[in-house]
């Protein structure tokens, strides 16, 4: 007797195949192409203002990258809050090892607003000396054309902000070999999927580059003081102008350091919080793109609902999910020796996922350098309020 096939089997059955479709454009999606400009567009005079709080394991070597430009004409503001910071230290050993580099150190503690990183970054611009800046996180590192590359395109003054997507490196063992997945299997080609599909509403922390004019338009970076997202909202503005944002070709590397469950719960739930706060429609869409929980699910639905339609549906579409995903994840590694040793992880990875999202949902508060933060929606989300995380 053929078994009866409920609506519940059919909506999962149908959630399946589309997690499998996503999977499968995922896979597929090309890297961003930005148009070729002349070469001497990317060589106009550039402030790059690196923030930077504390030590992290690859400090001096991924500062130590952006000394090494082909770049002409460039300085580099490193800003701290206190003289006691150990990045001090670190910035010190650059200026010895890297003469010839125009490298500033400015030690400031002045607060301008809730975002302390913010400050920080007010505070470097305040010292800035060219027209064209270059905002990027302290734990990114570089190839010798970067600057080049990603200032090339602020030569069209229709361009806002040129943004920049990652790749991960995982800096230890089990938990930041998950957290490099969240990176390189989720969150990257989530973002290709958006640029592919026509969107640019997005900024990244990685690089944010634009002009002075741009950054005068939009009231200066103290328009930023209170807000958690405050990368997304440096290219927001600017579009509100009528100022697009580019996704540049030029791919960075940023170190995943979460040693332990803990933190890196709180780091990817604080991103899926942000998320929401920002876009609540897309937030709530966003259970499709855990691949492997639907993949089990269009597994378990074939093996319940043998020889129907719905169950050669459900089977079709686990089995080109799972190839999907596989491709996926060979993208995401460098080289076959990781695709081996890390797809294990794969399940471990999309269920920690949905987990997280599902927490996300609920949950207002994030916890971001120690400090706990309440995340705000609307219109100029995130305002942030900071607190003791203890």
């Amino acid at each position: 007797m053929t078994p009866s096939v409920s609506f519940t089997e059919w909506l999962l059955i149908a959630f399946t195949l589309v997690a499998a479709g996503y999977a499968l454009v995922a896979a597929c999606a090309p890297r961003p192409r930005t148009p070729r400009t002349a070469a001497r567009d990317g060589f106009d005079p550039v402030s790059v203002l690196k923030p930077l709080c504390g030590i992290e394991p690859h400090l001096y070597e991924n500062l130590a990258s952006f000394c090494e430009q082909r770049h002409p004409r460039y300085e580099l503001l490193f800003g701290v809050a206190s003289a006691h910071d150990p990045a001090v230290a670190v910035v010190e050993r650059l200026k010895a090892a890297y003469p010839e580099c125009d490298i500033t150190l400015v030690i400031d503690a002045r607060v301008y607003g809730k975002n302390l990183k913010v400050s920080n970054l007010i505070n470097l611009a305040g010292r800035a000396k060219y027209g064209r800046i270059v905002i990027a996180d302290s734990d990114i590192a570089v190839a010798p054309d970067y600057l080049v590359r990603v200032t090339a395109p602020l030569a069209d003054r229709d361009v806002g902000v040129v943004t920049c997507l990652y790749h991960a490196r995982s800096v230890g063992g089990f938990w930041t070999r998950i957290g490099a997945q969240f990176v390189d299997a989720w969150f990257a080609p989530s973002v290709r999927i958006a640029h592919l599909g026509g969107s640019s509403r997005f900024g990244f922390g990685a690089t944010l580059a634009l002009t002075r004019d741009t950054l005068e338009r939009i009231g200066g970076l103290i328009a930023l003081k209170d807000e958690l997202a405050d990368d997304f909202w440096l290219a927001e503005l600017p579009r509100r102008l009528g100022r697009r944002t580019v996704l540049s070709e030029v791919e960075v590397a940023t170190d995943v350091i979460e040693s332990s469950f803990g933190p890196l719960w709180h780091r990817e739930t604080r991103w899926l919080r942000t998320i929401r706060s920002l876009n609540p429609g897309g937030f709530a869409f966003l259970f499709i793109t855990f691949t492997a929980p639907w993949l089990a699910v269009g597994a378990a639905l074939a093996l319940y609902l043998p020889g129907t339609f719905a169950g050669t549906l459900a089977g079709a579409g686990a089995v080109i999910g799972a190839i999907a995903r596989l491709v996926l994840h060979a993208r995401g590694e460098d080289g076959w020796r990781a695709f081996w040793r890390d797809l294990p992880l794969v399940a471990v990875r999309d269920t920690l996922l949905a987990l997280e999202w599902l927490a996300a949902a609920f949950g207002t508060q994030v916890v971001w350098r120690g400090a706990r933060m309440t995340v705000v929606g609307g219109e100029r989300a995130a305002a942030v309020e900071i607190g003791d995380s203890r």
